[in-house]
């Protein structure tokens, strides 16, 4: 049984219970108003009477959340995935609610908590600029995806009864349409490149939709450009690896589950190191097909890196990577990223990311195929269709305004129209590549 004991302004709820090791122990638990004494005074009989009670733990945030990773953490999370948490973990969770207990943490807390984020300037992140004051709501997202799942691992391990971050009201996300270049635009960019290494990239991206670590992990071995493949219209590229940065505390404790190639570093004593790796998601791996105008450029180019490679000899450290370094070494994405701004400021561009161009491939995809998403998926590598609907929505709608306009034609012009809105298609799907020739690739450097 549990007694209420009134403690000047403030109320105890004092009970005995039997500790892990078989001790009987008494805990005396402060509340502030009679009405949440008696609802504790109630909790602790009911469960204990249930057989369900939990005895009182001291163990913090921070001690279990690094007991969480070492259970849990260190056999389910992907080497990137691992940086990412513990980096959350360091920044946003530790030096707040760190030092609370584990069993303290209630509804009332979260959103205290949550408050705290919002006023919480953003953690610098090494070799990148802050793009915001404070914690953004996309990064409050992340902490409490990952805190959800911490949480339940307590009420698993019966630290806890219940999550309290099950139902936390989360600022909403405001997700913006991110600018993206027109084919008219990625002509201009294209025509005026001078850089092999980006003009392959911006090839691969706005072609395949490839994301940055994908079009750098890319291999010669799985890219299908003979003459019978081009012929026939079954040029691709086989999408199963991508290069990252990783740390060494990172490799270190979860060895190289899915890492194909860990590059040796020019510089030992850094703390990170270029992995080859595993997509992070079994969806990443997938064919591509190839226009054939970027089928005889990426021809060119590996004709011209073969030329290369003869010239260095045993200078040439092969790695059969599509885009590579002179030398052959795995070529960063500060290193594309770098020559991309470069273009930008030289052509006079509108300013986009790299990352941009594949958003321009999905847009471009989704309009030639009037909106089929499983078929942009394929492309796209994209875990979950709702991932393309969410970012892309914009352009879905574009489409439904369209079937309403034509409802207001005639019957007997639509086959005209379906015709018409074919041919200006087949326009726009080559418009982009246009400007493009085989022999492009040989003039640069």
């Amino acid at each position: 049984m549990a007694t209420i004991i009134k403690r000047k302004k403030a109320y105890s709820v004092v009970y005995n219970y039997v500790d892990e090791n078989g001790e009987t122990k008494q805990k005396w638990e402060t509340v502030h108003t009679h009405k949440e004494a008696l609802r504790r005074k109630a909790e602790v009989e009911n469960t204990q009477n249930a057989g369900t009670f939990l005895p009182p733990n001291k163990q913090t945030v921070r001690e279990f959340l690094h007991d969480f990773v070492a259970t849990y953490g260190e056999r389910k999370w992907s080497i990137s995935m691992y940086d990412g948490q513990l980096s959350l973990i360091s920044n946003y969770i530790n030096p707040i609610i760190g030092d609370l207990e584990v069993q303290s943490i209630t509804p009332r807390v979260v959103d205290k908590y949550i408050q705290t984020l919002q006023k919480t300037p953003s953690a610098a992140r090494k070799n990148r600029k802050t793009h915001a004051e404070y914690v953004t709501n996309s990064t409050i997202e992340r902490i409490f995806k990952l805190l959800r799942c911490a949480f339940k691992q307590a009420v698993r391990w019966e630290l806890i009864g219940k999550n309290p971050f099950d139902n936390a009201i989360l600022p909403k996300t405001v997700y913006k349409k991110r600018d993206i270049w027109d084919a008219d635009t990625i002509r201009k960019a294209l025509d005026q490149c001078e850089d092999s290494k980006l003009y392959i990239a911006m090839n691969l991206s706005f072609a395949c939709s490839l994301r940055m670590g994908e079009i750098l992990g890319l291999s010669w071995k799985n890219v299908h450009i003979e003459d019978e493949d081009i012929a026939t219209d079954n040029a691709y590229i086989y999408i199963d690896a991508e290069l990252e940065r990783a740390s060494k505390q990172a490799i270190e404790t979860l060895g190289k589950k899915d890492i194909y190639h860990i590059f040796t570093p020019l510089m030992p004593n850094t703390s990170t190191r270029l992995v080859l790796k595993k997509p992070k998601t079994d969806s990443s791996i997938r064919k591509v097909w190839l226009p054939k105008t970027v089928a005889y450029i990426l021809r060119d180019w590996r004709k011209a890196q073969n030329e290369l490679k003869g010239f260095l000899g045993g200078e040439y450290q092969d790695f059969d990577l599509v885009v590579a370094l002179p030398n052959g070494r795995p070529c960063e994405a500060r290193i594309i990223n770098k020559e991309f701004v470069l273009l930008k400021e030289k052509a006079g561009l509108p300013n986009v990311v790299f990352h941009s161009l594949r958003h321009s491939s999905t847009t471009y995809k989704l309009k030639l195929n009037h909106g089929d998403l499983k078929a942009t998926q394929g492309d796209t590598g994209h875990a979950e269709i709702d991932m393309i609907t969410k970012v892309y929505a914009h352009i879905l709608d574009e489409d439904r305004k369209v079937n309403a306009q034509k409802f207001e034609q005639p019957i007997h012009i639509q086959s005209s129209l379906r015709k018409s809105a074919k041919t200006s298609d087949t326009a726009l799907e080559w418009s982009a590549f246009a400007a493009l020739r085989p022999s492009r690739i040989m003039a640069l450097n």
